[in-house]
Protein backbone atom coordinates (compact mmCIF):
# COMPACT_ATOMS: atom_id res chain seq x y z
CA UNK A 1 0.00 0.00 0.00
CA UNK A 2 1.47 3.39 -0.96
CA UNK A 3 2.44 5.84 1.76
CA UNK A 4 0.32 8.92 1.18
CA UNK A 5 1.12 12.31 2.72
CA UNK A 6 -1.11 15.37 2.80
CA UNK A 7 -0.98 19.00 3.83
CA UNK A 8 -3.55 21.74 4.30
CA UNK A 9 -2.97 25.39 3.41
CA UNK A 10 -5.30 28.15 4.52
CA UNK A 11 -5.14 31.62 3.03
CA UNK A 12 -4.54 34.13 5.81
CA UNK A 13 -6.27 37.02 4.01
CA UNK A 14 -4.47 39.84 2.28
CA UNK A 15 -1.56 39.17 -0.03
CA UNK A 16 -0.35 35.68 -0.78
CA UNK A 17 0.22 34.41 2.77
CA UNK A 18 -0.88 30.91 3.70
CA UNK A 19 -0.59 28.86 6.85
CA UNK A 20 0.34 25.29 6.07
CA UNK A 21 0.48 22.14 8.16
CA UNK A 22 0.26 18.41 7.84
CA UNK A 23 -3.14 16.83 8.35
CA UNK A 24 -2.00 15.40 11.69
CA UNK A 25 -3.08 17.94 14.35
CA UNK A 26 0.32 17.53 16.06
CA UNK A 27 2.15 18.95 13.05
CA UNK A 28 3.24 22.56 13.68
CA UNK A 29 2.08 25.17 11.21
CA UNK A 30 4.39 27.18 8.98
CA UNK A 31 3.87 30.36 7.01
CA UNK A 32 4.26 30.13 3.24
CA UNK A 33 4.17 33.52 1.55
CA UNK A 34 4.08 34.01 -2.21
CA UNK A 35 5.55 37.48 -1.62
CA UNK A 36 8.27 36.16 0.71
CA UNK A 37 7.41 38.69 3.46
CA UNK A 38 5.79 36.69 6.29
CA UNK A 39 7.58 33.44 5.51
CA UNK A 40 9.47 31.63 2.78
CA UNK A 41 7.98 31.71 -0.70
CA UNK A 42 6.85 28.43 -2.28
CA UNK A 43 10.09 28.20 -4.27
CA UNK A 44 12.23 28.82 -1.16
CA UNK A 45 10.11 26.26 0.67
CA UNK A 46 11.02 23.75 -2.03
CA UNK A 47 14.73 24.48 -1.48
CA UNK A 48 14.24 24.06 2.28
CA UNK A 49 12.50 20.73 1.67
CA UNK A 50 15.23 19.40 -0.59
CA UNK A 51 17.94 20.55 1.84
CA UNK A 52 16.16 19.09 4.86
CA UNK A 53 15.59 15.79 3.10
CA UNK A 54 19.18 15.44 1.97
CA UNK A 55 20.50 16.62 5.34
CA UNK A 56 18.50 13.95 7.15
CA UNK A 57 19.98 11.31 4.85
CA UNK A 58 23.54 12.58 5.35
CA UNK A 59 23.15 12.55 9.15
CA UNK A 60 21.84 8.96 9.11
CA UNK A 61 24.51 7.74 6.68
CA UNK A 62 27.38 9.37 8.59
CA UNK A 63 26.08 7.87 11.85
CA UNK A 64 26.21 4.43 10.23
CA UNK A 65 29.81 5.22 9.21
CA UNK A 66 30.51 5.93 12.88
CA UNK A 67 31.22 9.61 12.32
CA UNK A 68 30.58 11.71 15.44
CA UNK A 69 28.89 14.59 13.64
CA UNK A 70 29.33 18.01 15.28
CA UNK A 71 28.10 20.38 12.59
CA UNK A 72 26.19 20.06 9.33
CA UNK A 73 25.32 23.20 7.40
CA UNK A 74 23.58 22.91 4.05
CA UNK A 75 23.35 25.85 1.69
CA UNK A 76 20.95 25.27 -1.19
CA UNK A 77 20.43 27.56 -4.16
CA UNK A 78 18.36 27.20 -7.28
CA UNK A 79 18.55 28.67 -10.76
CA UNK A 80 15.16 29.53 -12.25
CA UNK A 81 14.04 30.05 -15.81
CA UNK A 82 13.31 33.63 -16.89
CA UNK A 83 10.09 32.65 -18.67
CA UNK A 84 6.96 30.98 -17.29
CA UNK A 85 6.80 28.56 -15.72
CA UNK A 86 9.71 29.93 -13.69
CA UNK A 87 10.76 26.53 -12.43
CA UNK A 88 14.18 25.49 -11.24
CA UNK A 89 16.57 24.26 -13.92
CA UNK A 90 19.46 23.70 -11.51
CA UNK A 91 19.81 23.12 -7.78
CA UNK A 92 23.17 23.52 -6.04
CA UNK A 93 24.07 22.17 -2.61
CA UNK A 94 26.99 23.21 -0.44
CA UNK A 95 27.54 20.91 2.54
CA UNK A 96 29.79 22.12 5.37
CA UNK A 97 30.47 19.16 7.64
CA UNK A 98 32.43 18.83 10.90
CA UNK A 99 32.82 15.59 12.78
CA UNK A 100 35.23 13.20 14.40
CA UNK A 101 36.14 10.29 12.16
CA UNK A 102 35.08 12.26 9.09
CA UNK A 103 37.20 12.27 5.96
CA UNK A 104 36.54 13.39 2.39
CA UNK A 105 35.67 9.87 1.19
CA UNK A 106 32.99 9.39 3.87
CA UNK A 107 31.53 12.85 3.27
CA UNK A 108 31.39 12.33 -0.51
CA UNK A 109 29.84 8.90 -0.09
CA UNK A 110 27.14 10.16 2.28
CA UNK A 111 26.21 13.13 0.08
CA UNK A 112 26.28 11.10 -3.14
CA UNK A 113 24.09 8.36 -1.65
CA UNK A 114 21.61 10.97 -0.48
CA UNK A 115 21.36 12.89 -3.74
CA UNK A 116 21.53 9.93 -6.12
CA UNK A 117 19.66 7.23 -4.20
CA UNK A 118 17.80 8.17 -1.00
CA UNK A 119 16.49 11.75 -0.98
CA UNK A 120 12.84 11.40 -1.93
CA UNK A 121 12.41 15.15 -2.47
CA UNK A 122 15.24 15.25 -5.03
CA UNK A 123 13.72 12.25 -6.78
CA UNK A 124 10.31 13.96 -6.83
CA UNK A 125 11.68 16.81 -8.95
CA UNK A 126 11.64 16.91 -12.75
CA UNK A 127 14.43 14.62 -14.03
CA UNK A 128 15.98 17.34 -16.20
CA UNK A 129 16.89 19.54 -13.21
CA UNK A 130 20.66 19.60 -12.86
CA UNK A 131 21.70 18.78 -9.28
CA UNK A 132 25.23 19.79 -8.25
CA UNK A 133 27.01 19.68 -4.92
CA UNK A 134 30.19 20.68 -3.19
CA UNK A 135 31.51 19.65 0.20
CA UNK A 136 33.64 21.54 2.71
CA UNK A 137 35.07 19.64 5.62
CA UNK A 138 35.76 22.20 8.32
Amino acid sequence: MPDERAVVLEWMGGGMRFEGRGTNPQTPAIAVDGDGQAGPSPMLTLLLAVGGCSGSDVVAILEKMRVALRTLRIEVSGVRRDEEPRRFTEIRFRFVIVGEGLDRAKAERAVTLSLEKYCSVVHSLAPDILVRHEIEIA
